[in-house]
This record gives C-alpha cells, structure tokens and sequence, in this order.
C-alpha cells in the first residue's frame, strides 16, 4: 500500500468514526501534541491531545440529532515522512448541506513508520450577506408578480410549512402554511377578477448566515383603492432556498378616547 493510500484510509477511517460518535476512533491516529483550528472558539486553536478530546462530546451530541458528516472530495500528497490533505465535507442537517461545504486540512507526519495526524483545520467559507439580501429580496419580486397575476401557488412556492403570520385581521395569529394560503386566497378573491398589485417601495433586508430580516412598507392596489400597511417578515435558508418562517402585519391604531 502506498502512503497515499494509508492516509486515505486513515482520514476516511477518522470521518466514519466522527460519523459514529466513536471517540477512541477519532482520537486513534492524531499526536500527543495535536494541534487543531477548529470552526468554533478558541481563536488560538485547541493544543494537545487532551484538549482535542475535549471538542468532540458536545459535537456527537449535534449530530445525533440527525446531521451529516461525510467526505464528498479528498485529495492526498505524500512525501517520505510528512503528507498534507484536503477535503470538502458535508457537515449538518440535511436540510442545511445542499450547497455549503466543511473545508479540511491536515498535516501528517509518519512516526515509527506510522502516520499520524499532527495538525487539522476545519472551516466554513463566511456567508456573502450581500448575495442573501439580494436572493431575500428577489422573493418579494416573485411575490409581487404572482400577486399581479393571481397566481397563488406562485405566492406560496416561498412559505415555509411551519410559518407564523401575525395578519391583519383575527385570529391573532396564523400557523402553517395551509392557514397562510387561506389568507392569500380570500385577498386574490378581494379583487373580484381584477388585478392586484403588490410593492413595498422601501424594502429594507439585513441577511447574516441562514437568517434575514425585511421590513417595509406594503402598497397594495385593489378595485382603484391604495392600502398601506406595515410588514416586517424574518426568513430562513432551507435546502438551499429562502423560506418565510414568519410575518408581521399591522395598520396603525389611534388608542385615543
């Protein structure tokens, strides 16, 4: 077998056991003197194979709730007694790996002609926030075109099953997207056949990661009429698309006697 061959074994032997939740496997082919760059704190790294061991309880605590943890590209050079890899991995919910990526890297040295790892980075590539505020805001371009259109499957293909909507009108709130659709049916059906237009002319939209928040203002023209209200609507990326998870509505309320 050559060196290549023995590091791929390892590293895919240390990915199946991280899978597994198999600690001694984890930790059977890594240095005294290990020292790692992991996503999470600390900054300076964890150093030493005691403090290594101590990251990886509350990470098989995550993934036994369901996530993923598998190497999708793997790629070895080898010398005579020190290699380095890189990988790509799928790390998280299945719902949350359809695009991103676990970057890894690790340096290995052979030791009584046996390899062991002596350095590994983990990482993930930060979110481009500017990219998810414009795909947030592109959204709400689909929704104002399907609402031009009365297209209400179109008005939902962004409503995530499990949405919370705070509407105008009773009951105080709306949950699951069957109970939102109603609320888009009655106000297509408002229209009587003729077109509706939707627009929030100041749409603001602040996106960090997974989660973003719009607000605005809705202008919506029905039968000659403009209605004003005010929105504020918070979205999660799922499988690779953002979804709607919850909407606040409301006109302002004089309180006066």
């Amino acid at each position: 077998m050559t060196a290549e061959q023995e590091i791929r074994e390892l590293i895919h032997r240390w990915a199946d056991a991280v899978h597994k939740g198999d600690l001694p496997g984890v930790l059977a082919d890594h240095a005294d003197d290990i020292v790692m760059y992991d996503v999470p704190p600390p900054y300076e790294g964890v150093r030493g194979i005691d403090a290594y061991e101590q990251t990886w309880p509350g990470f098989f605590q995550w993934q036994a709730q369901g996530a993923v943890f598998e190497i999708v590209e793997l790629d070895v050079i080898a010398g005579d007694d020190v290699a380095f890899a890189y990988a790509l991995l799928r790390c998280g919910m299945p719902d949350e790996i359809v695009v991103n990526r676990l970057r890894l890297t690790l340096g290995l040295r052979r030791v009584d002609g046996r390899w062991i790892v002596a350095h590994e980075h983990h990482s993930f590539p930060l979110p481009d926030n500017a990219q998810s505020e414009r795909e947030v805001r592109e959204v709400h371009e689909g929704w104002y075109a399907a609402t031009a259109t009365n297209d209400l499957d179109a008005m939902m293909a962004s409503i995530a099953d499990d949405v919370v909507s705070y509407e105008h009108e009773p009951p105080l709130s709306y949950e699951g997207v069957d109970a939102v659709r109603e609320v888009c049916r009655r106000g297509l059906e408002a229209g009587g056949g003729q077109p509706i237009t939707l627009a929030m002319p100041d749409l603001r939209v602040v996106a960090d990661g997974d989660l973003a928040v719009a607000w605005g203002l809705n202008k919506v023209v029905s039968n000659g009429k403009t209605h004003w209200s005010r929105a504020t609507r918070i979205f999660q990326k799922r499988s690779g698309s953002w979804q709607l998870t919850h909407q606040h509505l409301s006109v302002p309320h004089d309180l006066t006697p």
